[in-house]
């Protein structure tokens, strides 16, 4: 999968100023908007902060990407291009179980 045209213009900056950031895990919350989508990506950051996960959350709602995950329930969470959960609120208790096995 192509990186998304941010991904490639902070790598660039990056490597030109000699600085590093290392970025353990890819987070994506997948969904169109909905309140449980929403709520799912702030309870994602929420988990992401409290553990101390070095990680970057990213909240997709592009159609033709969520469809590629072959994901017909939302909202969907992906850890690190893996589909862990789809079509389930998840609570902060649940994310945190999933972000630590």
């Amino acid at each position: 999968m192509k990186q998304p045209i941010f991904l490639r213009i902070v790598f660039v900056v990056l490597r030109f100023t000699n600085i590093k950031i290392i970025i353990n895990m890819e987070i994506k919350v997948l969904g169109t908007g909905c309140a449980a989508c929403k709520t799912l990506y702030e309870t994602t950051k929420q988990a992401v902060a409290e553990l101390g996960i070095e990680a970057m959350v990213v909240k997709e709602e592009d159609l033709m990407k969520i469809m590629s995950y072959n994901v017909m329930q939302l909202p969907a969470l992906i850890i690190d291009e893996t589909v862990v959960s789809k079509g389930k609120k998840l609570s902060l208790t649940e994310v945190k179980e999933i972000l630590t096995k």
